[in-house]
């Protein structure tokens, strides 16, 4: 699937993002300090393979708090799995891009995305994609779990849009 960027600042806080960027920061001075980063690191990737995992999706998940990449693989399900866990890995406070090295058991077209701006709301995103405002539910269930009501979207948040 490739590699994909998000906004760092924006999404769920799983884990102590600045602690990992203060690491970071330490260990390019101090040699001693590459064991406490590689640590933060392992622990914010068990804390997104946790998230992933409680959205039904099961995956390895290895973190860099230095370039603010996920790395995920595993096998998926469907097309539909597969991008759900770049935006679950994405849509996580301190993370810059997703690089989604799995494998998908049946492949599929791939979803466009839209990357959500102040002002956004569902219905106004499916008018710019379908043509029709009305039918934003389809957006709304595309990008369930990860959104519990279709009025809570945020700026920065990218958004999976499935073909009609």
């Amino acid at each position: 699937m490739g590699l994909f960027s998000f906004i760092k600042e924006a999404g769920e806080k799983l884990f102590g993002g600045k602690e990992v960027e203060a690491a970071v920061t330490k260990a390019a001075t101090d040699a001693t300090a590459k064991p406490s980063l590689d640590a933060l690191n392992a622990q914010a990737a068990r804390a997104i393979e946790t998230y992933i995992a409680s959205q039904k999706l099961g995956v390895h998940v290895d973190y860099d708090g230095a370039t603010g990449t996920v790395n995920v693989s595993g096998q998926a399900p469907s097309q539909e799995a597969l991008e759900k866990v770049t935006l679950c890995c994405g849509n996580v406070a301190s993370v810059k891009q997703v690089n989604n090295l799995m494998a998908v058991a049946a492949p599929a077209p791939e979803a466009q995305y839209h990357d959500v701006v102040r002002g956004d709301t569902l219905s106004a995103i499916a008018k710019k994609y379908y043509g029709d405002a009305s039918k934003y539910p389809k957006i709304f269930e595309a990008n369930k779990p990860m959104l519990s009501d279709p009025d809570k979207i945020y700026p920065g948040q990218k958004l999976r849009i499935p073909a009609l």
